[in-house]
């Protein structure tokens, strides 16, 4: 009887503790200021007149083929 009430125990304290893993690296969190920096950054990206269009891309050759032997 004891054994299965340790058995038990066990168990219960291993599901327990499974319950805190989650399945994102630490890194991952909310942050309201970082998240309120780059929203600021992107709309100050978002109203700049930097963005110009590209300048005229170089045409790219035809590449030539093999020609094909005639038996």
């Amino acid at each position: 009887m004891r054994r299965c009430l340790m058995i038990g125990l066990a168990l219960a304290a291993l599901c327990g503790a499974s319950t805190f893993a989650e399945a994102r690296p630490p890194t991952v969190m909310n942050s309201p200021g970082y998240d309120a920096r780059l929203q600021e950054s992107r709309k100050a990206l978002g109203s700049s007149p930097t963005a110009t269009a590209p300048a005229n891309a170089p045409v790219a050759k035809p590449k030539r083929s093999k020609k094909k032997q005639t038996n």
